[in-house]
């Protein structure tokens, strides 16, 4: 963040310094958790799903912050607090406020989003800070972490850890930015129309991609049609191309290809296709499913070896490397930087191998029907990788959430895809309708015997696994986040140990 005091931040939301002098400068960072404050920092008393941020306040001034973001002042307490003013709850639909049950969390958190619009706009203006946006609807995690890896090459990166995308991580992160970031790197997510442009009216992008419209969150969207038009706010808040706004779109996704006549920013296209500005030619992949290719870009061509897993994993270079290129790097140095990017989120095609030669795919942190799909058909390539006989693959699925009236069918598609590529052994997790579905799926597309499990919890899954898992085989784990299934990935590697 800038260089602000106590008075400067009150001013900037519209808030009512109590118990501080004025001129007091902020020296530390901006944390909702009071654990994690340095000296100086600023507390935001946020509600949780369990706790309210307010009854921390004491212990957050009591430890060095100095101040705290409040919706209503705290009696008893003493240290500064800036009283931010009272909102309209039904103003916002932000996916955050879930636990907001009388307005404090909307408070706090519009007057954390006017700071971090603040900080960023003066970052902009006195420091030249470029801000880049991605959406889509999978991919977008990698995609940040490769673009970040991309970046970095060329100056300081802020970006989230994981995922932290919504609108408390969105200003969060971008308070993180100050007078030494080059390049302030932020992953927009939604589950409604309007959520990813109130976010970009947090850190307004110069340069912005979108991925991909697919069915992720497609409950509380009901349609496709929607996603993208929700996803294309992000290029609809871009600069014009006299004043360096860049577009980053998929050429080979007609509802990202169309959203070019919804920005007056430039528009690069990415793609395997011919047409794409920024494309990858002779696609190769390793035994690991790592991607080679060559990048064709319309300032030259340059060799690219990923060391991230997955095929999906070459459209977000791409990506990374059309933000690099509207950034000013050369391609060279483009290519160069994806192939030293390594994985940096936690269960993201996270490529293990145990020390008895058993291979373990952690892809558990969510899904989606595009990125499950992705994710079979990495573990179906890696199986017939390297010659000889094909190794036996598994894979240990759950639920893919929030898919509302589809979540039946698409699970059924998935049962019935997995079984098309040849995966040896399939154990469903949850007993819930949609893995109902997957199983069944299965079953009437072919699966027989005991190829396909049906199982209620991760440590049933556990028991299978550890009862008929032989060296060489491939086990994927994958599902949304809120089944944790990442527990029987971790399982299998504590027991077995890793290969040194």
């Amino acid at each position: 963040m800038i260089d602000l005091t106590l008075g400067e931040i009150a001013g900037i939301v519209g808030g009512r310094l109590v118990g501080g002098d004025p001129s007091t400068a902020v020296t530390g960072t901006v944390e909702f958790d009071s654990r994690r404050l340095t000296p100086g920092g600023l507390f935001l008393a946020l509600p949780g799903e369990r706790v309210d941020g307010h009854d921390f306040v004491a212990r957050a001034l009591d430890g060095g912050a100095a101040g705290a973001l409040v919706a209503h002042e705290v009696d008893g307490v003493g240290g500064a607090q800036i009283v931010v003013p009272a909102v309209d709850r039904r103003e916002t639909n932000a996916m955050a406020l879930a636990a907001d049950t009388d307005g404090s969390g909307a408070a706090v958190l519009t007057a954390l989003g006017a700071l971090a619009r603040a900080s960023v706009d003066r970052l902009v203006a006195d420091h030249g800070l470029v801000v880049v946006g991605v959406t889509g609807s999978s991919g977008k995690t990698s995609t940040k972490d490769l673009i970040g890896a991309v970046l970095s090459a060329a100056g300081t990166v802020v970006a989230p850890p994981g995922s932290f995308n919504n609108e408390i991580g969105h200003p969060w992160t971008a308070l993180r930015a100050d007078e030494d970031t080059d390049f302030l790197v932020l992953e927009l997510s939604a589950r409604a129309p309007g959520n990813i442009r109130e976010l970009a009216a947090l850190a307004p992008p110069r340069v912005g991609v979108v991925l991909n419209v697919g069915t992720a969150h497609l409950g509380e969207f009901g349609s496709r049609e929607v996603i993208a038009a929700t996803k294309g706010e992000l290029v609809e808040a871009l600069p014009d191309a006299a004043h360096g706004g860049v577009a980053v779109l998929n050429a080979d996704d007609d509802r990202v290809a169309a959203m070019a006549g919804r920005t007056s920013a430039e528009v690069v296209t990415v793609g395997l296709g011919g047409s794409a500005d920024v494309r990858a030619e002779r696609v190769r992949l390793d035994d690991e499913v790592r991607a080679s290719f060559t990048l064709v870009t319309p300032r030259g061509e340059s060799e690219v070896a990923l060391r991230v897993h997955g095929e999906h994993q070459v459209g977000n270079a791409l990506s990374a490397a059309a933000v690099g290129l509207a950034c000013g790097m050369d391609v060279e140095r483009v290519a160069a930087a994806l192939g030293t990017a390594e994985a940096a989120s936690e269960r993201r095609m996270d490529v293990r191998v145990t020390a008895d030669g058993i291979t373990v795919i952690n892809d558990s942190y969510n899904a989606n029907p595009d990125s499950m799909r992705a994710a079979l058909k990495s573990l179906a390539v890696m199986a017939r990788s390297g010659g000889g006989r094909p190794r036996r693959t598994w894979a240990v699925l759950g639920e893919m959430a929030e898919l509302g009236e589809d979540a039946v069918i698409e699970h059924d598609l998935v049962g019935r895809f997995l079984v098309r590529l040849d995966v040896s052994q399939l154990v469903v997790v949850g007993l819930g309708r949609p893995q109902r579905a997957m199983f069944q799926g299965a079953i009437q597309e072919g699966s027989w015997g005991s190829e396909a499990e049906h199982v209620a919890t991760a440590e049933e899954a556990v028991e299978i696994l550890d009862s008929r898992l032989e060296p060489g085989d491939i086990v994927l784990v994958k599902a949304s986040a809120a089944v944790g299934l990442w527990s029987v990935a971790e399982h299998v590697l504590a027991t077995r140990g890793e290969e040194k």
